[in-house]
């Protein structure tokens, strides 16, 4: 996941909304957001390569998402999976405080990440880089707050725009086809002078900065829209925008894999009636 929005305990009917994008190499196999089978309470897409997952929910109203510190030169190449951070907590019943000071010790084994966990009542995100309050877990206050990769509210461009446009689209309730409008954004930053240092070339860096990818082999795979409501169940709606291979694409036919079609849309049916199409 490279890009999460969200609203917490903003809206009156619902203590959480969350819009985000997940960016990933795409022929890394990656089943949709559906219940899994070994855990059926869970809704999320799969990284099938580790077993982990980008963001979910639980049928109890259970919420975890995470995103990648993006610093080449710390990057360890024997280090575990960041998403079975998220797997681990909504498979579990330990409450958001419990699982942040049950996974701190070993977080330092991971490559940088940002996480958060929550239910109704409370969301703590937690990162292990950054200050000593951030590795301790921070409860989150009510408000809106965006997250690439880097430390959470860091004025990257694409997260100050995406954010704006966030907080407008609360202000008018608008509908959910809004909110992936938004996510499907694939505006870059204006200005070099604005874009984060991050040890990359700058034209990655000029390339990253849209909320929504778009390049040979790399991309956006997947936008998501989470809502935990006072009342009813979670709901988890993911989408996929179809990709046009463009002439710089080697192998077009991998700009997707078997497990990730271009019309693919995913909802999590507060019946029951999980389905894809």
């Amino acid at each position: 996941m490279c890009l999460i929005v969200f609203a917490w305990h903003v809206l009156p009917d619902m203590p959480l909304i969350a819009a985000a994008n997940r960016d990933e190499f795409l022929d890394r196999p990656t089943a949709p957001a559906m219940a899994w089978d070994d855990y059926p309470q869970i809704y999320a897409g799969r990284d099938l390569q580790a077993g982990g997952t980008w963001m979910g929910i639980t049928q109890p109203g259970r919420f975890a998402a995470i995103t990648n510190i993006r610093a080449p030169s710390e990057k360890r190449t024997d280090a575990p999976s960041r998403g079975n951070l998220v797997a681990d907590f909504l498979r579990g019943n330990m409450s958001p405080r419990s699982y942040i000071d049950a996974i701190q010790d070993a977080s330092a084994e991971y490559n940088g990440f940002n996480l958060l966990v929550g239910d109704r009542e409370q969301l703590i995100w937690f990162s292990n880089r950054g200050s000593e309050d951030v590795r301790n877990g921070q409860p989150l206050a009510p408000g809106i707050y965006g997250i690439s990769n880097a430390l959470l509210d860091t004025p990257w461009p694409k997260v100050v725009r995406t954010k704006a446009q966030f907080a407008s689209l609360l202000c008018q309730r608008a509908p959910e086809e809004a909110y992936f409008d938004m996510l499907f954004d694939t505006t870059r930053a204006a200005s070099d002078c604005r874009l984060p240092k991050t040890g990359i070339d700058i034209e990655l860096e000029r390339l990253l900065s849209a909320p929504y990818i778009e390049a040979p082999n790399y991309g956006t795979r997947a936008s998501t829209l989470v809502r935990l409501y006072n009342k009813a169940p979670a709901a988890l709606i993911e989408r996929v925008r179809p990709r046009v291979a463009t002439e710089q694409d080697a192998q077009p036919e991998r700009l997707y894999s078997s497990n990730a079609r271009s019309c693919r849309y995913s909802e999590y049916n507060p019946e029951g009636d999980h389905h894809g199409r």
